[in-house]
């Protein structure tokens, strides 16, 4: 058995556009380009980048929600790539995730306890009336939800009690890696706390494993053992949390991270204000696409895009001219 779960090879999405009278393809926009990454079983791999930088569609991607273009998933030894519908219906039992968004993503004409059965009726889990509700039961005591929640409907729940729920309907399968998904931006911060300490719980009683995706790089410091950062479909950055955030070499790491607040208002405070807009995904800049905005940019940044270069055996970026 590998010590890897997740192995994602040269990952690409991408999304043809359309225009004209026949409806031809007149572009395309290049979501995620290439990303390369591994997920040790039990870790978490945060992952951080600008919104529109290809965060979600790489999460989605990997699960096969949305069909990659090309490139290569390796789960627990199987490309699973290769997989037909009835092997992939299968396969989801072991691969979950949480959505953004616990408004939108329950349906509100279903009880609590319907939304918790169904997976389980799709995955023929449990079966019978008593097996079943003791399941249903173990779920709200994992998520710590009253036993009562289960003949309410969704609107009858504050948004950390939605996502918790969510949370209870992606465990209730019994999977082995979650993409999490933003999982607590919509939530108050101080039911954010809350949420990101169940979800760390959960992971050491139940060995998941997680690919963390979020804007608030304080909370995926808190939560992930390696952290990947994204610009424009591309990982510009792979290292531990703790040698990312106390040595991150890519000028675009450096310029996200100098935005964390600090917690001393007394402290001074280094920013770095980039210039300039990104660029769009439809027309990227040739070589480094971060250079019409990185400071520290050459000739070589303008006419090829660099090569990985690894600083340690848990730390890589892509950049010919790193912060030192």
């Amino acid at each position: 058995m590998s010590e890897y779960l997740l192995d994602v090879r040269n990952l690409k999405k991408r999304f043809p556009i359309n225009g004209g009278l026949l409806g031809r393809e007149v572009g395309a926009v290049s979501a995620v380009n290439n990303v390369s990454f591994k997920i040790k079983r039990g870790e978490t791999l945060g992952l951080v980048g600008e919104s529109g930088c290809g965060k979600t569609t790489l999460g989605r991607s990997i699960l096969r929600l949305i069909e990659p273009t090309g490139g290569e998933i390796i789960f627990d030894g199987e490309d699973i790539r290769t997989f037909d519908a009835q092997r992939m219906r299968a396969l989801r039992r072991r691969m979950q995730i949480i959505f953004q968004d616990p408004y939108a993503s329950l349906n509100p004409r279903m009880t609590v306890g319907a939304i918790l059965s169904e997976p389980m009726e799709i995955h023929g889990l449990n079966k019978g009336k008593d097996a079943r509700k003791k399941r249903l039961y173990e779920l709200l005591d994992q998520v710590q939800m009253p036993r009562d929640t289960l003949n309410k409907y969704p609107h009858e729940f504050s948004g950390g009690q939605r996502q918790r729920i969510c949370i209870a309907r992606a465990l209730a399968v019994e999977p082995e890696f979650i993409v999490c998904d933003e999982p607590v931006s919509a939530l108050d911060v101080s039911v954010q706390a809350q949420v990101v300490n169940l979800m760390m719980d959960l992971q050491k009683d139940l060995n998941l494993t997680y690919l963390f995706i979020a804007h608030d790089l304080k909370v995926v410091e808190y939560i992930s053992s390696r952290v990947a950062v994204m610009y424009l479909g591309n990982m510009v950055e792979v290292a531990e949390s703790h040698e990312l955030y106390g040595g991150s070499r890519h000028p675009y790491t450096k310029a996200l991270f100098s935005a964390i607040p600090k917690p001393d208002p007394s402290l001074k405070q280094d920013r770095i204000i980039l210039t300039g807009d990104i660029p769009s995904p439809m027309k990227p800049p040739n070589g480094c696409h971060f250079h019409p905005r990185c400071w520290q940019a050459t000739d070589e940044c303008k006419n090829k895009y660099p090569d990985l270069t690894k600083q340690s055996e848990t730390h890589e970026y892509k950049c010919f001219n790193p912060i030192t």
